[in-house]
């Protein structure tokens, strides 16, 4: 039996538009929740939320059933990191400030088996294989891990042309927080400079063919991405949507 079919990754290069949502709690019945949602992806985030790799192993298992793809987001693009992440399932993976040609070839050989990379060849124990029941995953595993890199500041973008010609890369997300701060405008990622910075990085991302991916936290950043261009949008993130009704319930009754 070969690797589960990475549904994520065929809907990129079918050019078919992914909507997600972030995970930030850090838990395996929030995730599960969210599984119920409808999204068509789900960031597990290693970088920002409070996630090991137990945690970020009970979200997998809790999104086995869901038809929302998981995505995990390591904290740093380490090689053992990502051989982790991928031992305990995960299919899709994305790296956090990604700024050179020679780093996004690293990224890629960590994500594949020798000869064609250096990650190790453990799986028959761990969750990625089923504990060794899926028979033919060492094989067929490779073309199924999707990889993702972030890039999200000025070196990064300077260097994006020589990024997108690294093979083995299936997205490039925009970090439009990490973006506009190193840009001098302290995390406004409206600001009209980040904005076309952002607009020009869709479109040579997608010029590449390869497919381009952020964040909006705001309905107005959401329509504004989606409208330049960007294939695997995220909407949110569940910490927020949780404050932000919580806080609009609150201030209604309190009002009556």
């Amino acid at each position: 039996m070969p690797a589960p079919k990475n549904t994520f990754k065929q809907a990129l290069s079918q050019g078919k538009r992914q909507i997600g949502c972030w995970m930030s709690f850090a838990d395996g019945q929030l995730a599960e929740i969210m599984g119920t949602c409808g999204f068509d992806w789900l960031v597990i985030d290693g970088e920002h939320a409070p996630n090991d790799i137990r945690s970020i192993r009970d979200q997998l298992m809790a999104l086995a059933a869901s038809s929302s793809h998981p995505v995990v987001r390591v904290p740093v693009g380490e090689t053992w990191m990502i051989k982790q992440v991928l031992d305990a399932g995960a299919q899709t993976v994305l790296v956090p400030i990604v700024e050179s040609a020679d780093q996004a070839r690293e990224l890629v050989r960590a994500c594949h088996y020798p000869p064609k990379g250096v990650r190790g060849v453990g799986a028959t124990a761990a969750r990625a294989t089923m504990f060794g029941s899926v028979s033919e995953y060492i094989q067929t595993a490779d073309q199924e891990v999707c990889l993702l890199v972030q890039v999200e500041n000025r070196a990064g973008m300077a260097a994006l042309d020589e990024i997108l010609q690294v093979e083995g890369i299936d997205g490039v997300f925009i970090g439009p927080a990490d973006l506009s701060t190193d840009m001098g405008h302290q995390g406004n990622s409206a600001h009209a400079e980040v904005r076309e910075v952002i607009a020009d990085a869709i479109t040579r991302i997608k010029a590449a063919g390869i497919a381009p991916g952020i964040l909006g936290t705001t309905d107005e950043a959401s329509q504004a991405y989606a409208d330049m261009g960007a294939q695997f949008l995220a909407v949110g993130i569940d910490v927020m949507v949780l404050a932000r009704n919580a806080r609009d319930l609150a201030a209604k009754w309190k009002a009556v």
